[in-house]
């Protein structure tokens, strides 16, 4: 969700096909026959998971597949989602669980759009990448080695985009995008949809402890290229049993690079934590699990890892605002939208409570023990 529109173009700005017009444009843009088509939750773009018929003679492609149709204030800027696209197809190469993206029947990796919504003409941008199978991290009891492994994936995928080159890459650098986590400061924008109660309190403290602590050592960090959003919903599982015959769970997939943009290292592993804490049992141990994984690719400076719980409380701060803020705009999306509230607020306000230096000791306790093979 971009910043700076009014409320009005953002309360526009989510698509409303229908699955008859969403399959319409699965067969004519890229040349499939749909058999099966449903839509899939979204914040403000619009999903469908769709089947296609086999047709006799085809080789062994994929059948099932995932529309996305890009929000009109995301559809302004096609060569943000270009890039994105080629980053999806980079990181399929170099062996990382992302879709593949379909091309057109004019070779594309996307196409524009135009609906006539009877009062103006709108545009879209769509693509189709193949469905990704397994569970949503949200949905199986997550294990501390599970965990690392999360922060490792995190950390890896950041390195490989080290190496990634594209001629319209600087649409990475998204200086207004409210999702950015070097952003925090738009936020005030928004508090106002919070009322007047605690929440609201913290939110504003972070904000300008961010300001002071944050801000100022923004040069000190290293930057790169963050995917900015691997939460509980974005990174999907699959199962084996193990020797003792429990489920032993493996990522199958990466989902959803829509609020990539140039940010640091550090960043990634926060957002990660962040996300990973939401529907746990236990999160304030969740940072050191995720930490260590993280650190075993790319260790943080001390100047990145004592701004880590800063930028873990920004980023419950960014997603609990703004699903508040989004919900007063999208009322039928509550459900999706406030995903993260469930538990965010307790969460923050737990971490706020106990202060930096309690959940940093347990974080940097844990991490720490990895390093001599006990895993606490």
């Amino acid at each position: 969700m971009s910043s700076g529109d009014d409320e009005q173009s953002q309360a526009l700005a989510k698509p409303t096909f229908t699955e008859v017009q969403a399959s319409a444009v699965v067969e004519s843009v890229f040349g499939l026959k749909v058999s099966k088509i449903q839509p899939l939750p979204s914040y403000d773009d619009q999903n469908f998971h769709v089947h296609i018929s086999k047709i006799k003679d085809t080789t062994d492609g994929p059948i099932e597949y995932v529309l996305k149709i890009s929000n009109t204030e995301a559809s302004k800027n096609p060569d943000l989602i270009e890039v994105q696209n080629h980053i999806i197809m980079f990181l399929k190469a170099a062996g990382f669980p992302t879709a593949s993206v379909c091309r057109t029947k004019g070779d594309n990796t996307t196409s524009l759009m135009s609906v006539d919504s009877g009062t103006e003409i709108k545009s879209y941008l769509v693509r189709l990448l193949t469905y990704l199978p397994g569970k949503p991290i949200a949905k199986i009891p997550v294990s501390s080695q599970l965990l690392y492994e999360i922060g490792r994936l995190a950390a890896k995928l950041d390195k490989a985009l080290e190496k990634f080159h594209h001629p319209k890459l600087s649409n990475l650098h998204r200086e207004n995008f409210i999702w950015n986590l070097k952003n925090i400061p738009l936020l005030e924008k928004y508090v106002d949809a919070l009322g007047q109660n605690r929440n609201r309190e913290i939110v504003e403290q972070v904000i300008q402890l961010f300001k002071k602590e944050v801000m100022t050592k923004l040069s000190h960090f290293r930057e790169c290229i963050n995917h900015g959003d691997l939460n509980d919903h974005n990174i999907l599982v699959e199962s084996s049993k193990s020797a003792f015959g429990d489920a032993v769970y493996q990522v199958s997939g990466i989902l959803d690079f829509g609020d990539m943009s140039y940010g640091y290292y550090v960043f990634e592993v926060a957002i990660t934590i962040m996300y990973m804490m939401i529907e746990s049992k236990n999160p304030i141990q969740v940072g050191g699990h995720v930490l260590a994984g993280f650190e075993s690719i790319i260790p943080l400076t001390a100047v990145e890892r004592n701004a880590l719980f800063l930028l873990v409380c920004s980023r419950f701060c960014q997603s609990l605002v703004m699903a508040t803020y989004s919900c007063q705009l999208h009322p039928e999306n509550k459900e999706y939208l406030m995903i993260t509230a469930k538990t965010g607020w307790k969460h923050l306000q737990q971490m706020f409570d106990m202060g930096q230096k309690a959940v940093e000791e347990i974080w940097f306790e844990t991490a720490k023990s990895y390093e001599s093979g006990i895993s606490l």
